[in-house]
């Protein structure tokens, strides 16, 4: 009778190692197809779902904003925007400090970016006459 136990036990656990190995290689064999197909469909597979999403995404800006509607007081902002910028280098370039080399380096730097902003509102105004 002990001896009918460790044999079913044997059973069992023979079972079940020979179960957990092919569970082992049916997972690594998923894993590996599965790498596999990433290099296969990789950007280029994906770029026209990816080009799907910036085109919904410029047509919500589109009707968000009504360029055709509101033209001229996006134009107006951006005028307007310009102005502010260009007052503030003037004040700031009339404020800078050249007693010190980092308070001059940091004022350049701000002076930069106003500068940076303006370019970029020109190019918002280019983009805006495009339209």
């Amino acid at each position: 009778m002990n001896d009918l136990f460790k044999l079913i036990g044997i059973i069992v656990f023979t079972l079940l190692i020979i179960y957990l190995l092919i569970n082992s290689f049916n997972l690594q064999v998923s894993v590996i197809e599965g790498l596999t197909n990433a290099n296969v469909n990789g950007e280029a597979g994906s770029a026209s779902n990816y080009s799907a999403n910036i085109k919904s995404q410029v047509v919500k800006l589109q009707d968000e904003l009504l360029i055709s509607k509101y033209r001229k007081d996006y134009e107006n902002i951006i005028i307007e925007m310009d102005d502010l910028i260009g007052y503030n280098m003037l004040k700031l370039i009339l404020n800078m400090k050249s007693d010190s080399k980092e308070a001059l380096i940091n004022s350049l730097n701000n002076l930069n970016t106003l500068k940076n902003s303006k370019d970029s509102l020109n190019a918002t105004m280019k983009f805006l006459d495009s339209k």
